[in-house]
């Protein structure tokens, strides 16, 4: 079957030179990156030569071979069009059996610049810790056998998953790579700045576990080879080589599987939705009777199903937890920055009639008076809190933890359910005066023509919003002074419920009659998009 193997390397060729054929703005892109990764892998080589003469050189080979594996893992399932080849499912229909059809896809990405970048890559990785004629052996089967662990693995993820991969809500998976960027960038500027200030030695029980993980324990097992001990890395190899036979062995029953295995779509179908209409059932019956437990219910809908709804969520809800916490992990942080959670969850109450986008029109049929405007904004804020709630107090409890300050909990607790009650009104006020539309296809937020509305609405939420925070601020700031205050913040907690409770159905009230007058403006701008 070796003519089926070079058939699928063309086939990928041919896919990839088709791509780039698409345009020249996607071709010069892929040219670009191309050159800056061959760059980067090139000039890591030097680096990596000069890092093994290091005391603790071998701790970072190991450790960058465990995050190059991860990186082969994970990324397909963020960029499935990357390589139209880890859809094995195009290729049912052709009379092909599993095990050959698996060689020639492992052969075929061995093909490309990801491959060759990552083979650059691990010969770095490997020649830190070579020394003599059993570690540059070892080196040599290392290097071979943590490249087709990597390959292997991003296979057999692929080929799990592929049913996810091929559907709306896995191509929808790719709007959350750049939370996942996001998040790695805060993880390697504390890790950084952690190493900066006690050396790569911290890392060493790191890579010490590490070194007995696939495929990190090949690159381990070349520091052990150099040093003599023969038993430990031919173990480390051997551990390394069962690895990759696992992965293919599970690479080829979810192979057998597809092709043999009904598309699960049919079988849902003829379950006739049964199971669906359980679990909305069980959930419905969580939520309050009438149009407000029907609103919390599509809204909460809308941020499991909708990928636009669901990155923002997700989003915030990373970012509200990522910077309290690192901050604290760093000592440099206060205890207020807990205020971070129900600040970018408050933020997700702006705009919730351009969320709807065209489907608005909907909606807008069953508002016929400011009672309605305000049933259906009550409904939106309360779904909002029903996540919002545990979550910044679930932040803000591990956030005074971490810090040690369990005095200041009720203070800092109570500013954040403000906080999140001004939040809530000024979004209901600018989801009616300054509604947009947001764009059901891309990465943008806004429609052309409209970000200026985005930018006041938001802008100008967030100014009213400390406006309406300048109270419950003054009375913290008065309860905190002199020695008597420091018995009396625990009004501040109930205070701050309170408060935020009064603000945002305020809010509510004052945006329903506006909302109810303007709808027409309001549908007419969500449906741009």
């Amino acid at each position: 079957m070796t003519h089926l193997t070079g058939t699928v390397v063309r086939l990928k060729l041919s896919l990839l030179r088709g791509g780039l054929r698409q345009s020249r703005g996607r071709r010069d892109a892929f040219i670009v990156s191309s050159v800056l990764a061959l760059l980067f892998a090139l000039v890591q080589l030097p680096g990596m030569i000069l890092l093994g003469r290091q005391p603790h050189g071998e701790v970072v080979s190991v450790t960058a071979t465990a995050v190059l594996a991860l990186g082969w893992a994970f990324l397909p399932l963020f960029f499935p069009t990357g390589d139209e080849t880890l859809d094995p499912t195009r290729l049912v229909m052709l009379p092909l059996r599993p095990l050959p059809l698996m060689r020639a896809l492992l052969v075929s990405s061995l093909v490309g610049v990801g491959p060759l970048v990552t083979l650059l890559l691990l010969l770095g990785c490997v020649l830190v810790p070579a020394r003599g004629a059993a570690g540059w052996l070892t080196a040599l089967v290392a290097l071979v056998l943590a490249l087709l662990v990597c390959v292997a693995l991003a296979r057999a993820v692929a080929a799990a998953n592929v049913r996810l991969l091929t559907s709306r809500r896995g191509r929808d998976l790719a709007v959350l790579s750049g939370l996942v960027i996001a998040v790695g960038s805060q993880l390697v500027n504390f890790t950084a700045r952690r190493l900066g200030s006690g050396g790569l030695g911290q890392l060493r029980p790191v890579a010490d576990v590490l070194s007995w993980v696939p495929p990190a324990s090949a690159v381990a097992a070349v520091r052990s080879a150099s040093e003599g001990s023969y038993g430990v890395a031919l173990a480390q190899l051997a551990l390394t080589a069962a690895a990759l036979v696992a992965l293919v062995a599970g690479w080829a029953r979810s192979m057998i599987k597809l092709v043999t295995a009904p598309d699960g779509s049919t079988l849902q179908a003829a379950d006739g939705g049964r199971a669906e209409r359980r679990r909305t059932g069980g959930r419905a019956r969580l939520l309050p009777d009438g149009r407000t437990g029907a609103v919390m219910e599509r809204t909460l809908r809308y941020v499991w199903r909708d990928p636009k709804t669901k990155a923002g969520w997700v989003s915030s809800l990373a970012i509200g937890l990522l910077i309290p916490v690192f901050y604290a992990l760093q000592h440099t942080g206060s205890v207020y920055f807990a205020c971070f959670a129900a600040g970018m969850l408050g933020l997700q109450m702006y705009n919730q009639f351009g969320q709807d986008t065209s489907a608005f029109w909907m909606v807008a049929l069953t508002i016929s008076s400011p009672r309605d405007a305000y049933e259906e904004l009550r409904g939106r804020a309360l779904a909002l809190l029903l996540i919002t709630l545990p979550y910044a107090a679930l932040v803000t409890v591990l956030n005074v933890a971490l810090l040690d300050a369990w005095p200041m909990l009720p203070r800092v607790l109570g500013m954040s359910l403000a906080l999140l009650g001004a939040l809530l009104a000024a979004g209901a006020w600018a989801s009616a005066r300054y509604p947009y539309s947001v764009p059901q296809e891309g990465l943008k937020s806004v429609v052309p023509g409209q970000a200026g509305l985005a930018w006041i609405g938001l802008f100008g939420g967030m100014l009213t919003a400390a406006v309406l925070c300048a109270p419950y601020i003054a009375l913290t700031v008065w309860l905190a002074q002199g020695t008597d205050g420091v018995g009396r913040t625990w009004l501040l907690l109930p205070a701050g419920a309170l408060y935020g409770a009064g603000i945002a159905l305020l809010g509510l009230r004052l945006a329903a009659p506006r909302a109810a007058g303007r709808l027409p403006e309001i549908l007419a701008a969500v449906s741009k998009g």
